[in-house]
């Protein structure tokens, strides 16, 4: 999940990063999103930010995260995960 704020939108090359990965190991395997943080109080301790933060889930529960763009660090991230 990309936690974006309303005044800097979702990250377009982490978006694009994803999708590269997405086909690389299927579709099944990785489901990518996008969430703004001031409309979701569940998100509430990610405002305030000048980075994006990137939550990584399974089953339901939050087993990674990686603040700022570092498109190395998230594709080992989502590859080690998966």
């Amino acid at each position: 999940v990309d936690a974006f704020q309303a005044w800097c939108g979702p990250c377009k090359t982490a978006v694009d990063l994803f999708q590269r990965i997405r086909n690389e190991v299927g579709g099944n395997l990785l489901h990518f999103a996008v969430a703004e943080v001031d409309s979701i109080d569940a998100l509430e301790g990610y405002r305030g930010l000048c980075q994006p933060v990137f939550l990584f889930y399974a089953e339901g529960e939050l087993v990674a995260l990686v603040r700022g763009l570092n498109p190395a660090l998230l594709r080992k991230t989502i590859l080690e995960l998966l």
